[in-house]
């Protein structure tokens, strides 16, 4: 975007502002958002979060799959916020408030924040929230989680709440190096390591996604991956490097012709599609096991997988789209996500900022509500889903107007220079 240019009012909605270099009016949207965020003590409902409502609970209801696939997916698919007649209350989410706190780390260091955020005190409440019965430290979702197979109760640790829990907290100990932190991480690491790692076959290994059973899902075994090879550079623990990469080349082998990854490596229909923002995790992964490995192996399948993201997951008007065939629902965890890719992979195109800031522009036009303070879930072709979800899109966007705010210079990680013989395609 030209600086100077602003945007078309839409809606009543804010119009975006640009002013020596400062988007003005995006501040003060990110600005309203963390109001409300922390007017809320960040809790909030969460699209999965059905099972918790203490009314089923009290029934015999719960006790059969079927009723709890239904309640989920029926709630997760309602435009409607049944949430309060069922007495689902609102909480907290470990990764929700790993991404609140990155985010107010970004806004920190780019001079937005109003007031002094306590970041120890946040840490702390992140830590407190860890997984309990196990000797590591981990984290799971707030709420339990029906699969078509299996019930996940609730704070049963996964590879995706840990991965975001343990980089923030290892944002937090490069500004407070306080030990804690670091422990906790590294015991992160190594409940990945020492759980979540397996064999598919003889010569390759990945990341599962939870204990309870084993998987191949690109997205989740990149990120343990990613997480790992940061924690070896950061504290010089090697064991976590050769897995970690063995991860990496896993999933790089499994990039498809046109540079795109399937969801994962199950034979079910179910992990076989291409969506925005797991494609999303999987380059940004990439990049950053690169960076941490201090290897450009990786490079390669960035470039091709980035060709790809930017082919099929965006509109002319910034929307991005949420699968790679077919545009509805336009969802908000999709648009943060893709002003974070962006970001940072910004190298890979002159008008990548540039892209992400139309994408922020059609999320305040189309996504904010300005009076209230937060941002709408999803818009279909003939309605918008308007219920304020805490994780899905308040953590989420929070992070993705900090990522804006915080400049792109910060954004960027450096390409890798160096080349090895990681394990090719």
């Amino acid at each position: 975007m030209i600086a100077g240019e602003k945007m078309v009012e839409t809606s009543g909605q804010k119009a975006w502002a640009k002013t020596n270099g400062r988007a003005d009016g995006l501040q003060a949207a990110t600005l309203k958002l963390l109001a409300y965020c922390r007017a809320n003590d960040w809790a909030g409902y969460d699209p999965y979060d059905a099972l918790n409502s203490r009314i089923f609970q009290a029934l015999p209801f719960l006790d059969f799959k079927l009723a709890r696939l239904l309640l989920t997916q029926a709630n997760k698919r309602s435009p409607i916020n049944f949430r309060p007649l069922l007495l689902v209350p609102k909480t907290q989410n470990p990764k929700g408030l790993a991404l609140f706190l990155v985010s107010l780390l970004k806004l920190s260091r780019a001079g937005v924040l109003d007031r002094d955020v306590d970041f120890v005190a946040m840490a702390d409440r992140l830590l407190a929230l860890r997984s309990d019965n196990t000797p590591y430290s981990c984290w799971g979702y707030n709420f339990a989680w029906q699969t078509r197979f299996e019930l996940v109760p609730r704070g049963s640790p996964n590879i995706i709440c840990t991965t975001f829990a343990a980089n923030a907290l290892l944002d937090v100990f490069e500004k407070h190096p306080e030990p804690r932190f670091l422990d906790a991480a590294i015991s992160a690491c190594q409940f990945i390591l020492d759980v979540l790692y397996w064999k598919p076959n003889a010569a390759e290994s990945c990341f599962s996604y939870t204990p309870l059973w084993k998987s191949e899902v690109h997205n989740a075994s990149l990120l343990g991956a990613a997480l790992l090879c940061r924690a070896a550079r950061i504290c010089g623990e090697q064991k976590f490097m050769e897995p970690a990469l063995e991860a990496a080349w896993y999933s790089a082998r499994r990039q498809h012709q046109d540079g795109a990854w399937d969801y994962g490596e199950s034979d079910s229909p179910s992990q076989r599609w291409k969506d925005n923002f797991h494609t999303g995790y999987n380059l940004c992964a990439f990049r950053r096991i690169g960076k941490d490995a201090g290897i450009a192996d990786f490079e390669p399948h960035v470039r091709l997988g980035f060709q790809f993201y930017r082919d099929h997951f965006f509109r002319d008007d910034g929307a991005p789209r949420y699968f790679h065939n077919a545009t509805y629902p336009l969802d908000v965890h999709c648009v943060a996500q893709s002003v974070i890719t962006l970001h940072a992979l910004q190298d890979l195109a002159s008008d990548n900022v540039a892209l992400a800031d139309s994408v922020m522009q059609w999320a305040l036009a189309n996504l904010w509500n300005d009076r209230k303070g937060y941002f709408y879930c999803l818009k279909h072709p003939s309605y918008t889903v308007k219920i304020p979800y805490m994780r899905w899109a308040q953590a989420w966007m929070l992070l993705g107007m900090a990522t804006i705010l915080d400049g792109p210079a910060n954004s960027a990680l450096p390409v890798p220079t160096s080349q090895t013989n990681g394990g090719g395609r």
